[in-house]
């Protein structure tokens, strides 16, 4: 922990110690679990965010944990969101906790509803007792810890809110009347123009848990990034339409890895990301027409890939230095994609270390 923060004091129910470093900037890190998901957050105060686990077996846990440590400073996970019931996001949570705490799992309940889809990691997941329980809903807060120092420049507060899940969502009301135009107060209650809106197009029900995926919008300042699973076509347009419940946001977790069932343009073009990052995998994501609704937003500056397609029917790549893993999945290190946020939230940057590549991005 930094000198400068020695005077610094948490602000929160039983608050814990620090979990990672507590520099004031806010880090995600996409880690590399070979087409699953598992996104990492650390915030200002050092506390973690772990969203979606990665597959069962050594090779998933075992990443995460090796980032977590070596990389975020960490000694415990505080929070682990599932965002749904398929075993390349829930899989790897019984693994992971043999390596490191995880001390609150978050989901949506009704675990035996989805016994099918579970597979094999139904019984480990259901009957793991590692972690506090609690069932997420529409409009929930994770509880965070807060900085309290007496420095003017002291860091801002991180939000972390849970748009929708079970195919329900957030309830709209009344916009703040201070609210930052294109921000969440701001546009969430707003009745959605875009001219895709007028028209939608719509897939047939998708009757899998993709649909019942976790949204989690994350704030710090400025700065919003929205993770939604693996949530699938006409559920993202309920998202966006007819009202706005997202706003404007800065990063966008590509849904689904990048897979064509979801991604649906209303939903990109209507939350306007100016980054979007695949956690896909070296034959799973990236699909045409998803990677082409992500390329086409206006509001995109830059693509950025955990692994290169090397699909031989379709390759479609970003730029190489914007691709953290080039090999076939059997050859592959499991480099990551990193994003740091400023202390004060009006900019961040996004970088792949092993390819010795960073940008820097102005918080909208």
């Amino acid at each position: 922990m930094r000198q400068a923060l020695a005077t610094l004091m948490i602000v929160f129910m039983a608050a814990p110690a620090f979990a990672g470093k507590s520099d004031g900037k806010l880090d995600i890190y996409w880690i590399d679990v070979e087409g699953g998901a598992a996104t990492l957050i650390v915030t200002p105060a050092g506390e973690s965010i772990l969203i979606d686990a990665g597959n069962p077996g050594p090779r998933d846990s075992g990443r995460i944990a090796k980032l977590a440590r070596e990389e975020a400073k960490l000694e415990k996970i505080d929070h682990l969101i599932v965002t749904h019931y398929h075993v390349d996001h829930m899989g790897g949570v019984v693994d992971l906790a043999k390596l490191m705490p995880i001390k609150t799992l978050y989901d949506n309940g009704n675990h035996e509803a989805r016994k099918q889809e579970m597979g094999a990691a139904y019984e480990a997941y259901t009957k793991f007792d590692g972690a506090k329980r609690v069932t997420i809903n529409p409009g929930d807060d994770v509880p965070l810890l807060r900085i309290v120092t007496n420095s003017p420049n002291q860091p801002l507060p991180v939000t972390l809110t849970c748009l929708g899940t079970r195919q329900q969502f957030i309830k709209p009301g009344e916009p703040k009347k201070d609210a930052k135009p294109g921000s969440l107060d701001a546009r969430r209650f707003t009745e959605n123009t875009h001219e895709l809106a007028k028209n939608p197009k719509r897939y047939n029900e998708d009757k899998s848990d993709n649909a019942n995926s976790v949204v989690m919008l994350l704030r710090f300042g400025d700065f919003d990034f929205l993770d939604c699973g693996d949530l699938t076509w006409n559920i993202e347009e309920k998202l966006v339409a007819p009202i706005n419940l997202v706003g404007e946001i800065d990063v966008y977790q590509v849904n689904h890895h990048g897979l064509d069932a979801s991604n649906n343009p209303l939903l990109i073009q209507s939350v306007a990301p100016t980054v979007a990052v695949f956690n896909n995998g070296d034959k799973k994501g990236c699909q045409p027409l998803a990677f082409l609704a992500v390329k086409a937003a206006p509001s995109i500056k830059a693509v950025y890939q955990v692994h290169k397609n090397l699909r031989k029917d379709v390759q479609n790549n970003t730029s190489d230095e914007m691709i953290a893993n080039h090999t076939p999945q059997n050859e592959c290190e499991g480099h990551y994609v990193k994003l740091s946020v400023a202390r004060d939230g009006k900019s961040y940057i996004v970088s792949v270390p092993n390819r010795k590549h960073e940008r820097t991005f102005e918080s909208k």
